[in-house]
C-alpha cells in the first residue's frame, strides 16, 4: 500500500490544521464512543415511549439497519489507500462525483446538523423550565423563551472550542448523563407502577389519525438514530497509517456506543410505554412527576447532556461555514472570523428555537426529511455505487432492503409530522 505524497501547499496545510475537523488527528477510540453515544442518544429518547405503539419492531430493525449503515460508512472513510474522506460529502463527492455529490449531501447534512441544534435549543430551554418549576414552586412563571435564552448562553462560550478533541471532555459528561436521565426516566417509571386505567390501544379516535399517528412516530424514531451525519467527522480526528487504519478504532468505539445506546433506549420505550400507556407524555419527565429531587436532577441531566449534542452536531457546520469562508472566499483564518461565524450560528438556531417551539413535531418532521437518507440509505447507495457488489449476492441484497425502508420512511414520516404541526399551531401563540 503506497503512501501518498502531500501535495499540499504551507498555506493549504495552515488551513487545514486551523479547521475544526482536520486540525487534530490524535484521539483515542474512546472518544469515538462518547461522541457516538453523545450524537445518537439526544434527547430523542424521552420521546420514544410517545412513539411506541407499534414501535418495538421499529426500534430493534432500525437498531440493526443503522449499525450496518454505520459500519459501511466508518468501512468507506479510508477506502481509498492513503487518503480520507473526512467529511460526509467528500464521500459522496467520491460516490457520485464532485458537484452531484456535494448537491445531495451537503443540504441534507445541514438540515439535519441544524435541526438537531434547533430542537436541542428547545429542549435545553424545557428541560431548565421544568427544573425551575419543580425546585421553586412559589416563584413567578417565567417565559420558555428566557429558558431557551439562558440554555444558549452556554453555547456562546462552548462554540469557541477549536474542535472535536477540544470538546471531548464535554461530550463524555453529556455521554454519561444520557445513560443516567435513561436509568431515571425507565426507574422512576416502575417505581411509579403501571397507572389505573392505563390503555395501549391508539391514542387517536378515528382510523386517518391512528395513521398519521404512526408516520409521526416512525419519524421520531429515525431522529433517535441520527449519529451517521457526523461519524466520518468523529473519525477524522482518530490517528491512522495504512497498518493501524481508523477504523479499527473506530468500530471499538461505534460497539460501545451502540450498546450503550440499547442500554438508553429500550428500556426506556418499554417500561414507560408499559406503565402509562398511550397518555405518557412527548417528554416522559413530564410525565413523571415525584419524587420531586429525582426528576429535578434529571431534568438537569438532561441540560447538560443536550449541552454537549448540540456542540457535536455544531462542529461540521462549523466546519463547513470556516471551509467556504477561508478557502473559497479567502477570508484569513483568525480568530475573529471564527468569533463571529459561530456567535451568528448559535443566535440563529436560538432564534429559531424561540419561534417554532413545538417539539414533536419538529422531531418528526426533521426525523423523516433528512434523516432517513443520511441514516438509513446514503451509505448503502455509496456503497452500491463504489464497490459495486454481485447482483442478488448479500450485500447487494441488504443494501437495497435498506434503501427501500429508508425511502419509505422519508416519505411516510414528515407526513405525519406535518399534520401534527398544524394540530399543534392552532392553539399557538408566539414567543410565550
Amino acid at each position: 500500500m503506497n503512501q501518498q505524497v502531500d501535495t499540499r501547499t504551507a498555506k493549504q496545510k495552515a488551513i487545514d490544521e486551523w479547521l475544526p475537523i482536520t486540525s487534530a488527528r490524535n484521539a483515542k477510540w474512546w472518544y469515538s464512543a462518547f461522541h457516538n453515544v453523545t450524537a445518537m442518544v439526544g434527547a430523542g429518547v424521552l420521546g420514544l415511549p410517545y412513539a411506541m405503539g407499534p414501535g418495538v419492531a421499529v426500534m430493534v430493525i432500525s437498531w440493526i439497519v443503522t449499525l450496518y449503515t454505520l459500519w459501511q460508512m466508518v468501512e468507506m472513510h479510508e477506502m481509498v489507500p492513503g487518503k480520507r474522506f473526512d467529511r460526509y460529502h467528500e464521500l459522496g463527492q467520491h460516490a457520485f462525483g464532485e458537484k452531484l455529490g456535494l448537491y445531495i449531501v451537503v443540504p441534507q447534512q445541514l438540515i439535519v446538523e441544524v435541526g438537531v441544534d434547533i430542537v436541542y435549543m428547545v429542549t435545553g430551554g424545557k428541560s431548565l423550565q421544568k427544573f425551575h418549576e419543580l425546585v421553586c414552586k412559589d416563584c413567578k412563571d417565567i417565559k420558555l423563551s428566557f429558558f431557551i435564552m439562558i440554555f444558549a448562553s452556554a453555547h456562546f462560550v462552548l462554540s469557541h472550542l477549536p474542535n472535536f478533541n477540544s470538546i471531548a471532555g464535554v461530550s463524555l459528561a453529556a455521554a454519561v448523563m444520557s445513560l443516567s436521565y435513561s436509568t431515571i426516566a425507565w426507574g422512576a417509571s416502575i417505581d411509579k407502577g403501571v397507572q389505573p386505567n392505563v390503555q395501549y390501544g391508539y391514542k387517536a379516535t378515528t382510523r386517518a389519525g391512528t395513521v398519521f399517528n404512526f408516520f409521526s412516530a416512525l419519524g421520531e424514531v429515525a431522529f433517535a438514530y441520527a449519529g451517521h451525519n457526523v461519524v466520518l467527522e468523529i473519525q477524522a480526528t482518530i490517528p491512522s497509517t495504512p497498518e493501524k487504519p481508523s477504523k479499527g478504532p473506530m468500530w471499538k468505539g461505534v460497539i460501545v456506543a451502540y450498546i450503550v445506546v440499547a442500554l438508553c433506549y429500550f428500556p426506556v420505550s418499554m417500561i414507560g410505554y408499559w406503565m402509562y400507556g398511550n397518555e405518557v407524555s412527548d417528554n416522559i419527565l413530564i410525565s413523571l412527576e415525584k419524587p420531586v429531587w429525582l426528576i429535578a436532577m434529571a431534568n438537569m441531566f438532561v441540560v447538560v447532556h443536550v449541552i454537549g449534542s448540540y456542540q457535536i452536531y455544531a462542529m461540521p457546520v462549523f466546519d463547513m461555514m470556516e471551509t467556504v469562508l477561508v478557502k473559497k472566499l479567502n477570508f484569513k483564518p483568525t480568530r475573529t472570523l471564527r468569533f463571529i461565524t459561530r456567535n451568528l450560528y448559535v443566535a440563529f438556531t436560538m432564534f429559531v428555537g424561540i419561534t417554532f417551539p413545538f417539539f414533536s413535531g419538529l422531531l418528526g418532521f426533521f426525523g423523516g426529511f433528512a434523516f432517513a437518507p443520511t441514516t438509513y440509505f446514503l451509505p448503502c447507495i455509496m456503497w452500491l455505487a463504489i464497490y459495486k457488489p454481485r447482483r442478488f449476492s448479500l450485500s447487494w441484497i441488504a443494501n437495497w432492503i435498506c434503501i427501500v425502508l429508508g425511502v419509505i420512511l422519508m416519505i411516510v414520516a414528515p407526513i405525519g409530522a406535518l399534520r401534527q404541526i398544524i394540530l399543534l399551531a392552532k392553539t399557538y401563540k408566539f414567543y410565550q
